[in-house]
């Protein structure tokens, strides 16, 4: 095509492409540069989380139990004696405990036989970056490994239901008819029934587990992203650039996905973060309710 454009019209370069001129003006925005950065910092974490490379030991009782954190400083040690123990009555005689105790003679032996096995504990810390739990266990790295199956859910749920959100409205929007229709009819039957009962009856069906979750999330999240996709393609079909790739003989596909997608990705994008968000929440609230991602899988 570039080398057809440039016989006819020498020094002529090709435009650039939308994802190319998109990705210049993300350069240029500071406050996207880092939020970008802040998401590859979030994906990096869950991915060596999931490796076993961070937080991999998340369970093991590392402090004592409720751990300050560091810049609290360790707990005050409470000592003190007992005072009944200084209490000696002052008649009191020696008793033989055999005279009631039938394995009061075994005792010193039984201590002996003890000091002979010597039982070794790790030393636990007394404080943590951000402390521990009533067990001991490092709350950073518990709050680090449950960001790895929310995250992983939220994204992962979220591609599912763009993808799905995608397809069906771009399929609505340009081809209408009797498939939008349809299509229709198929939206407003999901978009009739709450969201959250639909969640519990998918989650009744199909079970627990992070892949379950994932496709229970996908599967009734699409109607948001289908129903913008939708009023988008039906914008942007009969315009000119559409015209155009329809007069140099591109199909109905290519003209759907290559040449009229790029120009409404940036409501999918937006709604896919937003989507992202939701997923999480709905996630923890699937946990809590023990429809969720079970801990054995974590």
């Amino acid at each position: 095509m570039s080398t057809a454009i440039e016989a006819y019209l020498p020094g002529a370069t090709r435009s650039r492409g939308v994802w190319v001129t998109a990705w210049k003006r993300l350069k240029n925005d500071r406050v996207g540069m880092v939020s970008l950065v802040i998401v590859a910092v979030f994906i990096v974490m869950i991915l060596l989380s999931s490796l076993g490379l961070l937080a991999g030991d998340w369970q093991k009782e590392v402090a004592v139990p409720d751990a300050p954190p560091t810049f609290l400083g360790p707990r005050a040690k409470v000592t003190g004696t007992d005072p009944l123990a200084s209490v000696v009555a002052k008649d009191a005689k020696p008793v033989d405990l055999s005279d009631i105790d039938p394995l009061a003679p075994k005792y010193q032996e039984w201590k002996e036989r003890a000091a002979k096995i010597q039982i070794t504990e790790a030393p636990r810390a007394e404080t943590l970056a951000f402390g521990a739990d009533r067990l001991g266990r490092d709350v950073m790295k518990k709050a680090v490994k449950g960001a790895e199956v929310s995250i992983f859910v939220g994204l992962f749920a979220a591609v599912l239901a763009t993808i799905i959100g995608t397809i069906l409205g771009a399929l609505s929007g340009y081809v209408g008819g009797k498939v939008g229709d349809f299509l229709e009819w198929v939206y407003n039957v999901f978009t009739s029934i709450p969201d959250i009962l639909l969640i519990f009856a998918f989650a009744a069906v199909l079970g627990r587990g992070i892949d379950t979750v994932i496709l229970i999330l996908g599967l009734v999240g699409w109607t948001g992203m289908y129903r913008l996709v939708r009023a988008e393609y039906i914008k942007h079909h009969n315009r000119e650039y559409v015209r155009a790739a329809e007069a140099i003989g591109a199909s109905h596909i290519a003209r759907m996905f290559v040449h009229i997608l790029p120009n409404v990705s940036h409501v999918v994008l937006v709604r896919m973060s937003l989507y992202v968000v939701g997923f999480i929440k709905a996630e923890v609230i699937l946990s809590f309710l023990g429809l969720g991602v079970p801990v054995d899988q974590v």
